[in-house]
């Protein structure tokens, strides 16, 4: 059994109503009823909130992975400038120019390697691993010990770390 209700709306959201059933081809009792449904009901709210909630977490993960990510670029670049200056010596001033074009040569390099790298989806934050905050970080000394001759990925075919730091070679 269904209760008559008299209500009183506006004309403009009577006339809404009325287009609203002509166009789906229902009776203005049922739009009506069905708005009154949806606003009463507490799922609608639910959904919401969850959705929002949703959207959120999956936001924060987004941005606990920026801030990793940004980390992990400041730290390898703070790692690497501190190891530069260290292992670099003055250069003498008639071998500045000489230098300043190899240097020019090398970050053109660099830059077509890093452009590779990245056409091919590869990334160095994809190399390190999740549960990298769960090891201690080495301290100076074992930072020291360990050996410089290691090849440079990307550098010239044969060039290593410490070949370039002991001879002080600068192509």
């Amino acid at each position: 059994m269904r209760h008559r209700m008299n209500v009183y709306l506006p004309p403009e959201l009577s006339k809404q109503i009325a287009d609203l059933a002509d166009r789906k081809k229902l009776s203005r009792s049922a739009i009506v009823e069905a708005a009154v449904v949806s606003f009463l009901s507490p799922d609608g709210a639910d959904r919401r909130e969850a959705a929002f909630t949703g959207r959120l977490d999956r936001l924060s993960r987004q941005v606990q992975r920026l801030e990793r990510n940004v980390g992990i670029a400041i730290e390898t670049l703070a790692l690497f400038v501190r190891f530069w200056l260290t292992v670099t010596p003055p250069l003498p001033a008639d071998a500045q120019a000489a230098a300043q074009l190899k240097g020019r040569q090398r970050y053109e390099g660099f830059v077509e390697a890093l452009g590779r790298r990245l056409q091919k989806g590869q990334s160095l934050l994809h190399e390190i691993p999740e549960d990298v905050d769960s090891h201690p970080p080495p301290d100076a000394d074992t930072l020291a010990s360990e050996p410089l001759n290691q090849p440079i990925p990307g550098a010239v075919k044969g060039e290593e770390v410490g070949d370039v730091a002991r001879s002080g070679n600068r192509r």
